[in-house]
Formats: C-alpha cells, sequence, structure tokens
C-alpha cells in the first residue's frame, strides 16, 4: 500500500526566458498525505502557481519543462508520464480552480453545461446525468435555486458565485487532490471566509485532500495544517503551519507574517502598525545562483549568504528552513 498520495522530490522546473534557461522552481521537495491540506505561500513570482502547473502537466509547451525531479501520485510517476496519461488524471484524481473565474468560464455556456462537459468527458456520463449531477455540485457549493441557476451563464453570477463555480467544477469527479490557485483573488473579505469555509466544509464532507496556493498569511492560518513557504524559486521554510506562525525559523517568513495585522502578536509591532519587508524580489536572472537571493533584503545577512546558498535544515519539531544564521538566530 502506497503511504503517501503524492509525493514530491528535487523538483526542478526549468523555462526558456529571453536571457536563457531560468530555475523557477529550484529542488523542491514535499509530501500530501489523504485528507490532508497544505498551502505554498509566498509574494508574485515565487514559484507557487508553477509548481502547480507542473502537478497538472500544464507547464507552457516548448518553453516550460520539468528539468529533473519526480512527482508521484500513489507511486505513479507523473513527471515524465505522457500527454495521454496525464489528461486521464486531470479532473478525475487532481484538479485545479483557477485565480481568476470569470476568465476561467466559457461565457457563452451555461454553467451547467460547463459542469455536465466535465462530467461526460471523465465519467461518460449521460447528457440527462450530468446535467442532474451539475445540479447537486451547485446545490453542493451554496448556489442558491441551483436548478434555475444552472442555466445561467457566467456574467449573470456574482464573482463569489462563479468561483464556486469553479469549485464546483473541480469536484464534480471526486478528485484526490484539489488546488487552489488564489481562489480568493478579486473578491471582497466577506466573500472570501465564505469560500475558505466551504472548501473546510467540502473537504471534511469528501476528504480530497487541498493544495492551497496563496500570498495571504491569514488565508493559511485558517485553512492549512502544513505549509512551505517559496521565495524565488525555492523552499525557505516547511513546517506545520501552527509551529512556523508561532516560531518563525527563516527571515522572510518573518516578515510575511508581521505584515498580517494581529496574525502574531509576539512578532507583529507592539502598536500592531503593518510592517514591509524591505528591498524587492530578485530578478529572474538570478533564479538558480549559488547564494541566499534573500540576502540582500535580510537585516542578518552575513559574508556566508552571498557565497553560498543555504540548504534546508530540519529542527527537532520537523520543521525545515534555509538559512545560514540557523545556529544562532531564530530569524525574527
Amino acid at each position: 500500500m502506497v503511504d503517501k498520495l503524492l509525493e514530491v522530490r528535487n523538483l526542478r522546473v526549468e523555462l526558456q526566458t529571453k536571457d536563457g534557461i531560468v530555475p523557477v522552481i529550484d529542488d523542491l521537495s514535499f509530501d500530501l498525505d489523504y485528507g490532508e491540506s497544505l498551502s505554498f505561500v509566498g509574494e508574485s513570482g515565487c514559484g507557487k502557481s508553477m509548481t502547480a502547473l507542473a502537478l497538472m502537466g500544464l507547464l507552457p509547451e516548448k518553453v516550460g519543462r520539468i528539468a529533473s525531479g519526480s512527482i508521484k501520485l500513489e507511486g505513479r510517476q507523473l513527471a515524465n508520464a505522457s500527454p495521454e496519461a496525464l489528461r486521464k488524471i486531470r479532473g478525475n484524481e487532481i484538479s485545479m480552480i483557477f485565480q481568476e473565474p470569470m476568465t476561467s468560464l466559457n461565457p457563452v455556456l451555461s454553467v451547467g453545461e460547463q459542469i455536465s462537459e466535465v462530467l461526460r468527458l471523465h465519467q461518460k456520463m449521460s447528457v440527462k446525468s450530468a446535467w442532474k449531477r451539475a445540479e447537486d455540485l451547485l446545490d453542493a457549493v451554496n448556489i442558491p435555486e441551483p436548478k434555475r441557476r444552472v442555466h445561467d451563464y457566467p456574467f449573470q453570477m456574482s464573482g463569489g458565485q462563479r468561483q464556486r463555480v469553479m469549485i464546483a467544477m473541480a469536484l464534480a469527479c471526486e478528485p484526490k487532490i484539489l488546488i487552489a490557485d488564489e481562489p480568493t483573488t478579486a473578491l471582497d473579505v466577506t466573500v472570501q471566509a465564505q469560500i475558505f469555509g466551504l472548501l473546510q466544509d467540502l473537504q471534511e464532507k469528501t476528504g480530497t485532500s487541498i493544495i492551497l496556493i496563496t500570498h495571504d498569511m491569514g488565508a493559511v492560518a485558517q485553512m492549512a495544517r502544513k505549509m512551505i513557504v517559496m521565495y524565488a524559486g525555492r523552499p525557505c521554510e516547511i513546517g506545520e503551519v501552527e509551529q512556523v506562525i508561532q516560531t518563525p525559523r527563516h527571515p522572510y517568513t518573518t516578515g510575511l507574517i508581521s505584515c498580517v495585522p494581529h496574525l502574531d502578536d509576539a512578532i507583529t509591532d507592539a502598536n500592531n502598525r503593518l510592517s514591509e519587508i524591505p528591498g524587492i524580489v530578485p530578478s529572474i536572472r538570478e533564479f538558480g545562483s549559488n547564494k541566499c537571493l534573500f540576502a540582500s533584503r535580510c537585516k542578518h545577512q552575513m559574508e556566508q549568504c552571498w557565497a553560498e546558498r543555504p540548504g534546508l535544515t530540519q529542527n527537532s519539531n520537523k520543521q525545515a528552513y534555509a538559512c545560514w544564521k540557523r545556529e544562532t538566530t531564530d530569524a525574527s
């Protein structure tokens, strides 16, 4: 029997750019258990969404590729799987909610047609059975009057309702893994809370594992059990959410937490003022360099940070972090 649902080891994803080949994911390893929730967090461009595309086998053709490493789903290797094999897995075993539902949904098809199309394609359902299942799915994601709203087009729904339709489509085939890529982008705070609550409820009912991709540390604290903090294509801290938020070991993680008011009073400003991480994210041309890519923004930087890339070190709590000052500071 396979112990882990998903095992990723030493994953390296490269993109062809005008400046040459760049590793946008550089030596990423993690596991995902059955029914578990895992979050990737970091600023824009850190590699979160590219990780999701690699897992889905949706890297841009002729531009992106998995250069090395492995992705195993219940022991089956996906990193070098054929396009046909990946098509069978997408939707059935791994599904994804994309960032912007208005551009992800087809504007000229009703939401019922779009959900039932997924079921007919992957589950070989009849038109009648797929349509009934679409109604049930809209009801499951709390769309009011599902038998009527199943005939609606995306423009007839609010942003929150469109995102619920995307969740219904992603869960239509009862996948083992649901990847939610910034699922509350452009939604107001109240609707964001509703969407996260819905995902939690559906996970409890279905047992689906969730990979949440976000830049919002508050969402991570609400949704996930484990988290991976990404910076410039590299994992800089991995651990249980509660441990990482209470005792961050990497300076970048500390900076992210301090940007969220009241997330952790021991880290945030005593007057609850919002702070910021100084400096800017390194250019993509620097990705893959043999140095700490956070050094230019770090108050703990020292000579070794510029000369050699720190590897991940795990403490007794299984919290891993990549920082040269780990022996002498808690990176706060």
